[in-house]
């Protein structure tokens, strides 16, 4: 292996990437300028900026998309299911319209911190959309995902926010959850499509309520039963001499 060579670090244009950690309130390095150490704690911090929401400081999409990928390919070798939940603020149209985006932002920002505060440690919580979150659970045994999901929502319909001088606003959300069964082999857009029909009922049903698949074994698509059979012949192929 060539050695590597050191990088000539006063060559580089940094000024723009320290402004933009300046502008999003990340700390700059201790470590004495230009040296390794202080290039790379600032591409650390770069590349934790490109995976949070700017708003909530919640991950974002691409960092759930990813995060999505490696959830479905863990369940897939293991026998630990897992629940993606996707959730999004009832009437959410209505609080921008009414009483601006600014206390619109407010509102998202609100339900975000709650979200995090209601889940497990384990859990990865996402802003995926304007006010639409998605949260993955591994290792989530169906008890454990209704009751999280309940916590969710319950907490939320309590929340009182200040959107202005005496102005306090309460919001409710609809969340909707699929499970990706052990050894099963899905598709991370498959998996959103099954947890995104879960959140219409909620919607149909009237709203700030949580719908989860029923009888988690007996909801395999078809597509994904084409995708165990394809891995499992894949597999046969590779042991054969």
């Amino acid at each position: 292996m060539p050695a590597s060579h050191p990088i000539d670090a006063q060559g580089l244009a940094l000024d723009q990437a320290l402004q933009l950690l300046q502008q999003a309130g990340a700390s700059l390095p201790d470590e004495a300028p230009l040296s390794a150490a202080w290039l790379q704690a600032v591409l650390d911090a770069l590349c934790d900026l490109s995976s949070r929401d700017a708003l909530t400081g919640l991950a974002n999409r691409r960092s759930f998309e990813m995060a999505l990928a490696r959830e479905v390919d863990r369940v897939a070798r293991s026998d630990e299911a897992a629940l993606l939940l996707v959730l999004d603020i009832d009437h959410f149209k209505a609080v921008n319209d009414t009483h601006g985006h600014g206390a619109g932002d407010r509102v998202i920002c609100a339900v975000a911190r709650v979200i995090e505060q209601a889940v497990r440690p384990m859990d990865l919580v996402a802003r995926v959309g304007g006010e639409e979150f998605a949260i993955i659970l591994p290792n989530c045994a169906p008890t454990v995902g209704l009751a999280i999901a309940e916590r969710v929502r319950e907490r939320v319909s309590q929340l009182g926010i200040e959107i202005g001088p005496g102005r306090v606003l309460g919001v409710t959300v609809s969340l909707g959850g699929a499970f990706a069964p052990q050894w099963v082999r899905s598709s991370p857009l498959l998996w959103m499509e099954r947890a995104d029909r879960q959140l219409y009922r909620a919607k149909a049903e009237g709203r700030n309520r949580a719908c989860l698949e029923p009888q988690v074994d007996s909801l395999v698509s078809a597509e994904e039963r084409g995708l165990l059979f394809a891995s499992l012949n894949l597999d046969t192929q590779q042991d054969l001499p």
